[in-house]
């Protein structure tokens, strides 16, 4: 099994005190989350903002959460890398109540849609528009209908949907993920 990928750097800009643009932090983000302990993912909080529109200060300054948080505050963003690992029997393998216990510990439980037939055990879904990015590896991602294989420069367009990701691979994928707070109108027959 292939060893996870180096780190990367956050690079945050603002302004100094006459308004010139500079660079305010430049290290490997520090808000890191195991889930699920040794072979799980690792998440890689980089930066959220907690309103629509942001409001642009000279200092920006991260807001603090407690713990992993999966969702983006209400009317805010999240971007996070996460780092997959290949996936094995321990995720295929997962109940309905120690996958709910899986979200649990990412904040948001109540995004566990698994159920007793449903295509993959970390079946979630989330009421937000989210980007994902491949960087490195490639990944599958599982939806109520189908399957397709993501790679490394693909995009995916996450519109409030059902889905997994499963790590078929046999190497590390890296995504890059933006998530925007949304909100499901009343024409939906949301079931899971």
């Amino acid at each position: 099994m292939e060893t996870p990928t180096k780190t990367f750097r956050r690079i945050v800009t603002g302004h100094d005190p006459e308004g010139k643009a500079t660079i305010i932090c430049d290290a490997p983000p520090v808000n890191t989350h195991l889930v699920g302990g040794k072979g799980g993912a690792t998440f890689f909080e980089v930066w959220h903002t907690v309103e629509t529109p942001v409001l642009i200060h000279p200092q920006p300054d991260e807001t603090d959460e407690n713990g992993l948080i999966l969702p983006p505050p209400k009317n805010g963003t999240r971007i996070r890398v996460i780092d997959f690992p290949p996936e094995g029997d321990e995720i295929r393998n997962l109940t309905e109540k120690e996958a709910a216990e899986k979200f649990r510990s990412m904040g948001d439980e109540n995004a566990s849609t698994s159920s007793q037939g449903a295509p993959h055990p970390l079946m979630h879904r989330t009421e937000t528009l989210d980007y994902g990015i491949v960087l490195e590896g490639e990944i599958t991602m599982i939806l109520d209908k189908g399957e397709t294989t993501i790679k490394a420069g693909d995009i995916v367009i996450q519109v409030g949907t059902n889905h997994a990701w499963s790590n078929r691979s046999g190497k590390n994928c890296r995504m890059a993920f933006v998530l925007i707070d949304g909100q499901f109108t009343n024409n939906f027959n949301l079931k899971n």
